[in-house]
């Protein structure tokens, strides 16, 4: 096992996580988020209480708990930051370059399980790090959303997003599992050189002719869309994602 993170402790490990989500369009404060590590799982959630992520910026008001395994921006009213989500955003807070995981190729699993609903959604993906633009790319090992869930199981996204890397086109589905993602299952994406293929549970589920050629950073991101109404019963929700473990092969 080339990286491996079973969450002991009682905190993520700072030298390879940055609890927050894209903090240099926001703030660290701003981005921080909600979590607890405890009986070897890390548990991220957004309670009624947590502000707005980019405010005025992001299209749609979005809550976020997240962290990921690297960080890189220009300076403060520079364009040069990671997964912009619009043309002409400017770096509001610069953050100190950290490589904290940065898999180039490998088997990446992770076990997890999410309890969500209607306006909410979790997800796992890989993105370039973007110390060039054209390094980029997205692996997306799996991402759900709460509208897609019921008790046949539940729509189970993965595949490629280009963005910015020419050498890739989007090859993205979501195909309806019969899982329960409440409960734990095993998502894993085997990044090889020109192919990506995803499983659930050793299952095979789906394979891409193509793939980054670049390292890549995990992002880990469980969502709140308040726009959305809430389905009946479930006004007070909080969404919660839980990993139990994150590995590389």
């Amino acid at each position: 096992m080339r990286f491996g993170d079973d969450f002991e402790g009682h905190d993520v490990d700072r030298s390879v996580w940055v609890p927050h989500y894209l903090p240099q369009w926001s703030s660290r404060a701003e981005s921080a988020a909600t979590y607890e590590v405890a009986d070897s799982e890390l548990r991220l959630s957004i309670p009624r209480e947590q502000g707005l992520w980019c405010p005025g910026e992001h299209e749609g008001p979005l809550r976020v708990s997240g962290i990921q395994s690297g960080v890189f921006s220009g300076e403060a009213g520079s364009t040069v930051g990671q997964q912009p989500f619009r043309d002409g955003l400017r770096v509001r807070e610069a953050q100190p370059t950290q490589w904290g995981w940065t898999p180039h190729h490998g088997v990446l699993e992770v076990r997890a399980r999410m309890e969500l609903t209607a306006r909410s959604m979790a997800s796992v993906w890989m993105v370039g790090i973007e110390d060039e633009p054209r390094r980029s790319g997205e692996i997306c090992l799996f991402e759900v959303f709460g509208d897609t869930i019921d008790q046949a199981g539940a729509a189970v996204g993965m595949g490629i997003h280009p963005f910015r890397d020419p050498a890739l086109h989007d090859d993205f589905d979501a195909p309806r599992l019969a899982i329960d993602v409440a409960n734990f299952h095993r998502y894993v994406a085997d990044w090889r050189p020109g192919r990506v293929d995803f499983f659930v549970d050793d299952e095979h589920v789906r394979t891409v002719e193509q793939a980054p050629d670049y390292p890549m950073q995990m992002m880990i991101g469980v969502f709140d869309f308040p726009e959305r109404p809430a389905a009946a019963g479930h006004a007070g929700h909080v969404p919660l994602f839980v990993l139990d473990y994150v590995r590389e092969a």
